[in-house]
């Protein structure tokens, strides 16, 4: 039995689908059971526990062959992560307790970075896991395609608005499908001690090729624009955001570059799905 956290999620669903389609058991953990009907129908077992109460979650996870662990985003976070470190705190006490066969933990690109920024909270993921008494790997992902349906509205009116920069500089990016069959994949490997997998799509992408992919799968010129720098703070607040610092740092870090996987992603993983296909993908979900 395998047990798979944000499964109402993108990345944690396709970890379930590729489980499922392997014939292997999966445990959906979900917040409440209704959030869990759809995989009770394929065949998953059910248990409800929220990420912040350790005994629940403990109880959720005992017993497994293996762990999907993924922390909720925080996106606005308070200065000095407190809302992470509870939930590192959380997930540790409870997969001590369980004491699991195997754990695979979603991390990002940038987890490593020494400078300031929103992915240092998956720093501190690591740094709470890595000292688990059973074997862990951290799957550390590219900036997510799927990130582009933000963008589709506007795509729609022949731009889309990027705060990556510049426009034909090419980053690490990876389809969340490609994520979860890979955490799937290595959920069924028998390994030791702690590892570290570098994931990405075979080609990076910049925000030209992004909108071009829009404008493919709209058919209909798409440019993009960069937002100048010296706006993103007052924009973020504008969108709600109290402490919008860490996100501005992220974003600077992968325009500035030091925000990437070790020699420019020599040895990542490169995966199969391309930004044509992903971006092809999302316009068809929003349509159906």
């Amino acid at each position: 039995m395998y047990a798979v956290t944000g499964i109402t999620g993108k990345v944690g669903a396709a970890v379930a689908r590729s489980l499922l389609s392997a014939d292997q058991p999966v445990r959906a953990v979900v917040r409440d059971r209704g959030k869990g009907a759809q995989w009770a129908d394929l065949g998953c077992d059910i248990a409800v526990a929220d990420l912040g109460d350790a005994a629940a979650l403990a109880k959720a996870l005992e017993g497994t062959d293996g762990v999907f662990a993924m922390l909720p985003p925080v996106f606005d976070p308070a200065p000095g992560f407190p809302e992470a470190r509870e939930f590192n705190a959380s997930m540790y006490t409870a997969l001590a307790a369980a004491k699991p066969k195997k754990v695979v933990a979603l991390s990002s690109i940038g987890a490593d970075a020494p400078n300031p920024n929103l992915l240092n909270v998956l720093g501190l993921m690591e740094e709470a896991l890595k000292i688990l008494p059973v074997p862990v790997v951290f799957l550390r992902a590219a900036w997510f395609m799927e990130n582009a349906a933000w963008d589709i509205a506007s795509a729609r009116e022949g731009n889309i608005q990027s705060y990556l920069q510049p426009l034909d500089r090419p980053i690490p990016m990876i389809a969340t499908d490609d994520v979860g069959r890979t955490a799937a994949a290595l959920l069924q490997e028998h390994w030791e001690g702690g590892r570290i997998v570098e994931l990405e799509g075979a080609q990076r992408v910049s925000p030209n090729a992004l909108a071009d992919a829009f404008a493919k799968a709209l058919a209909r010129p798409v440019r993009a624009e960069a937002v100048p720098r010296d706006r993103w703070e007052s924009i973020f607040r504008a969108q709600g955001m109290k402490n919008p610092t860490p996100r501005v740092q992220m974003i600077d870090g992968f325009n500035a570059g030091w925000i990437d996987f070790p020699n420019h992603g020599a040895n990542t993983h490169k995966k199969s799905i391309g930004i044509d296909q992903a971006i092809a993908t999302l316009i068809q979900r929003e349509l159906t």
